[in-house]
């Protein structure tokens, strides 16, 4: 398996903004504690979250994200567990996540991002601030980051049995 190294310079190869770059960052983070809560082999996972969205730039159109950036990750070998996990994270893909690193994937993804949102509005601005509750009310509220997929957060949740407000408390810390 290539390096944590080999896989941020894939990343910013591919990945110039900054935000996507953090993005990703956060979905690594928040995997490898998945991978630790949920037994999975931390550094896998962590790839897999840094990698999940590396060909977005040059692929954002439906379905070529992430179909396409598959094919350049078997190229570098990276296992085909963290191919097919990142290919499920997108749902049109028809891809069933399966493994528990599939699952836990989906389930970050679009909380990590939400849960950046949040922290944007905290006076420091530290998704550590983030408290359940208030995520949780942000979460009905469909002005707020209107861009995340609410029902993808509450899917995942549910795919790895987990609640939310647990989800929330284990990305944010």
């Amino acid at each position: 398996m290539p390096s944590r190294e080999d896989a941020w310079a894939l990343l910013c190869e591919w990945t110039q903004s900054e935000a996507l770059r953090k993005h990703a960052l956060g979905v690594e983070t928040v995997m490898r504690a998945m991978a630790r809560r949920m037994g999975g082999e931390e550094e896998a996972w962590g790839l897999c979250g840094l990698l999940h969205d590396f060909d977005y730039e040059r692929h954002p159109q439906i379905p070529d994200h992430p179909t396409k950036g598959a094919a350049v990750l078997r190229a570098a070998g990276y296992s085909e567990e963290t191919v097919t996990a990142i290919l499920g994270h997108a749902a049109f893909t028809g891809v069933p996540r399966e493994t528990p690193m599939a699952k836990a994937l989906f389930a970050v993804d679009e909380l990590t991002g939400f849960l950046f949102a949040c922290a944007f509005v905290q006076p420091d601005r530290r998704v550590a601030s983030v408290r359940p509750e208030s995520a949780k009310k942000k979460l009905k509220d469909k002005s707020f980051a209107r861009g995340v997929n609410r029902e993808d957060i509450r899917q995942g949740a549910a795919e790895i049995g987990m609640e939310v407000d647990a989800l929330i408390l284990l990305a944010r810390d």
